[in-house]
């Protein structure tokens, strides 16, 4: 239903994803949770994190699948709709796999409020784009743009569900304490979870070939970047013997 879109609405919302992740890096702080929880932000300040997780992140699922399945015809048949489908899968593992298998600290309210309001409107606002704003031709599934782009969504999904796998991994049910985490890529960085979410939009992006996608990915470019930098510098605190070799987010480089 490409006349049921606001090319104003569009706009506005890219902008704000984009300003959002220029403000992000402006402030130079990381999101405050996990490791990087302030203290005396515990108690009743603070949720469980699975709870946190799954509330937080199912606005964002129940957005695009309740737009997905209101399309009329064959589910899958339009590209815009694949679209949308793989923006459900991420949504779908975070909130009904990561969330109930996290082993994270408690989440400070704020910050859940924040992730929650967030998930929310890009939800709402990347299924209002694929629904009744984008318009694909039928060969759009041959192009190189979407083959590359669902290519780099899927390897960067992987990706980060394996690294999430390792960091789990380093703590038992009710440990709260750090370890220096090993293997897959995380041996060459140390926001090897972070840099598989940012290829997953990247990804994303290209194959979307759309302002929101871009926008998207470039607020997870911000966010998850500075989480990566600070995760970083925590490690090198932490641990004297940590891999002086190991770089931020990107293999051999930085």
């Amino acid at each position: 239903m490409p006349g049921a879109c606001q090319q104003s609405s569009v706009l506005a919302g890219s902008a704000t994803l984009i300003t959002l992740g220029a403000l992000i890096v402006f402030s130079g702080k990381p999101g405050g949770y996990g490791k990087h929880t302030l203290s005396g932000t515990s108690g009743a300040r603070s949720l469980p994190a699975r709870i946190a997780w799954f509330v937080q992140e199912l606005p964002a699922f129940l957005a695009s699948a309740g737009m997905l399945t209101q399309q009329p015809g064959p589910l899958f048949g339009h590209p815009g709709n694949v679209l949308l489908g793989l923006f459900c899968v991420h949504y779908f593992h975070r909130t009904f796999i990561y969330s109930l298998l996290t082993r994270g600290r408690p989440f400070p309210v704020v910050i859940f409020l924040r992730a929650t309001a967030f998930c929310i409107g890009n939800g709402l606002f990347q299924g209002y784009y694929l629904t009744y704003c984008a318009e694909y031709p039928e060969e759009w599934y041959t192009d190189g743009r979407f083959s590359l782009g669902v290519f780099l969504f899927i390897l960067g999904m992987g990706i980060n569900i394996h690294s999430d796998y390792i960091l789990r991994q380093l703590r038992k049910p009710g440990e709260v304490i750090y370890r220096i985490p090993q293997g897959g890529l995380f041996t060459y960085v140390s926001g090897a979870n972070f840099l598989g979410e940012i290829i997953e939009w990247t990804g994303y992006a290209l194959a979307t070939w759309s302002l929101p996608g871009l926008g998207f990915a470039f607020f997870s470019l911000c966010f998850l970047g500075l989480q990566a930098f600070h995760n970083h510098r925590f490690y090198l605190r932490m641990f004297k013997d940590y891999p002086k070799s190991r770089k931020v987010l990107i293999p051999f480089i930085f």
